[in-house]
């Protein structure tokens, strides 16, 4: 595949020839140092360096000039990773050398037990091209797993060198020793990385060795057999959630069933299992299946039911308008159904504004400015933005929801499918579900209609009857089960969500445009006797762009 590349074929083998020199030669300094094989170590690393940057330029001039295939693209981005880390791999060996000028005496590190990894370096260095060329699934797995094997002499070695720190024991050899071991393990981890760059083009998608141990595990698991090359791997990006996402599809079998594969933090992931359990016992069918379930550690991974459709915002922009009125009509029949199915007849306190705190850091890392300080104009006075806060929960506090249903608990329009020809309607990413106040998921809904980043004015015509419709459902059900105090916990909850919204906003016309209408409704509500908030009603024009 590199031939096809003029030149970096060539010099793509002789960084790996050099590298594999470079580690034979420090390994020999460590043997027995000479001044010779010292100047050989410096001399080549910069001949190392040329061979990287060489490498560099012709594989983003060749992306910026060539149309290239995916195939080839996946090759130039593996090789490139491949070129950083094993020059990163030189340059540990020339600092291994350095350290080596501040022992007492060379022979001091035979102290300790680092010979057989060295040797299994320079051997994993070695299988690296043929590995390449051969696609070879168990090779790449082969060099990944060589990390682990240097973490576990790193940890061995380095509790032998604290016993005999703690009682003072030549500390200056055994500090050297500890820097020059520590080494070591920084090789074993960029090998990781070079052996996830050969499986990015084994399997055609960015994946951790952990995530793909982990999706191994649960595609055994939920019943299918075989190799992870027997699947197709699609990486869905966009997920604010740090968890791993994507789409697995058989190759074998095409009319075999699609998953999702979700990998991350243990606690997400569990809570995301055990809400897809509850949902699928209150509606069969509603939310994706669970195949199978792994933990390890502190992570966990979930292989789910893939359902199929498009994302309701997806209908939004889709040329039929009666497409998008006939989804908005399942969507919200079945909401509706949900709601009145899972209803609680408890009054229960709400802590939507609270969140506006919890996540302010967040939202003043990205926007520093968006904390407006307490002003005034002659004598009127103008609260900060941290005072309204603290008047709408005081507000919330009033004004509990006066029941409470099991709510999505991450309402944004791309979390809910559309299948048209089924003519049904499913929800996904449902880790935060919960038996809460409805108006919760309302304003999340309403407010993830307003932040889709289109603007021209038939996209923001048809998102303005989104919005419309959902309140106007969402009003009437109010109205319906005697909800008095809708309208003013949505107010809360939209300002809530339009601030902490700021912190997914770079573009800062439109942050400000979501913050300043957050002040707006958090004056209304605070301004207003505790006899006019009785009477509030949601502007819902502050929902227009």
């Amino acid at each position: 595949m590199l031939k096809s590349f003029e030149g970096l074929d060539e010099n793509f083998r002789f960084l790996i020839m050099e590298v594999q020199n470079q580690i034979k030669a420090t390994f020999e300094f460590l043997l027995a140092p000479t001044p010779s094989t010292y100047d050989k170590i410096f001399s080549k690393d910069d001949y190392i360096d040329n061979l990287k940057n060489v490498i560099e330029n012709k594989c983003f001039t060749t992306l910026n000039q060539t149309k290239l295939a995916p195939e080839q693209m996946k090759h130039l981005r593996a090789v490139h990773v491949i070129t950083v880390n094993l020059e990163r791999i030189g340059d540990y060996c020339v600092n291994i050398a350095k350290q080596m000028g501040y022992l007492s005496t060379p022979r001091f590190l035979e102290n300790f037990d680092y010979k057989d990894s060295f040797l299994k370096i320079h051997q994993t260095v070695s299988d690296i091209l043929p590995v390449l060329q051969k696609a070879n699934l168990s090779g790449a797995l082969g060099i990944c797993r060589m990390e682990d094997e240097l973490d576990a002499m790193y940890k061995e070695n380095f509790d032998k060198i604290m016993i005999h720190l703690r009682i003072g024991r030549n500390v200056e050899d055994h500090i050297t020793s500890l820097f020059i071991i520590r080494y070591m393990e920084r090789i074993g981890d960029s090998l990781l990385n070079i052996g996830e760059a050969l499986l990015f083009v084994i399997i055609g998608e960015r994946i951790k060795i952990q995530q793909f141990k982990a999706l191994q595990r649960n595609l055994n698991t939920s019943g299918l057999q075989g190799d992870v090359t027997d699947v197709d791997f699609q990486g869905i990006w966009g997920s604010r959630s740090g968890c791993r996402i994507a789409r697995v599809e058989d190759r074998k079998s095409p009319q075999a069933r699609d998953s999702i594969f979700k990998e991350g933090n243990l606690r997400k992931i569990r809570q995301e299992k055990i809400n897809l359990e509850c949902w699928n016992e209150i509606f069969p069918g509603l939310v994706p299946r669970v195949f199978s379930y792994q933990e390890e550690g502190e992570n966990a991974s979930l292989l789910t039911e893939f359902l199929s459709g498009c994302t309701l915002d997806e209908t939004i922009f889709n040329p039929d308008r009666e497409i998008l009125k006939n989804a908005l009509f399942i969507f919200e029949q079945t909401i509706q159904l949900v709601w009145e199915q899972t209803m609680n007849q408890f009054a229960l306190p709400t802590n939507m504004m609270r969140q506006v705190g919890d996540r302010m850091s967040s939202i003043l890392q990205v926007h520093p400015e968006l904390m407006r300080p307490a002003m005034g104009i002659n004598s009127v006075h103008i609260p900060s933005a941290s005072d309204l806060i603290k008047g709408c929960m005081d507000i919330e506090a009033r004004y509990p929801a006066p029941f409470s249903v099991f709510i999505h608990g991450d309402f944004n329009i791309n979390n809910v499918i559309y299948n048209h020809l089924d003519q049904k309607i499913y929800f996904i990413d449902l880790y935060r579900s919960q038996h809460a106040d409805y108006v919760q998921d309302v304003s999340v809904f309403l407010v993830s209609n307003f932040r889709l980043p289109a603007f021209d004015p038939e996209s923001r015509e048809r998102i303005t009857e989104t919005i419309r419709s959902f309140y106007s459902f969402a009003k009437s059900f109010a109205k319906a089960h005697g909800d008095d105090s809708f309208d003013i916990r949505l107010g809360l909850g939209v300002a809530r969500s339009f601030y902490t919204s700021t912190r997914f906003e770079l573009n800062r016309s439109f942050a400000h445009a979501m913050y300043n209408r957050c002040l707006f409704l958090m004056e209304r509500l605070t301004e207003q006797s505790p006899e006019e908030l009785a009477q509030f009603s949601f502007p819902l024009e502050i929902l227009n762009y």
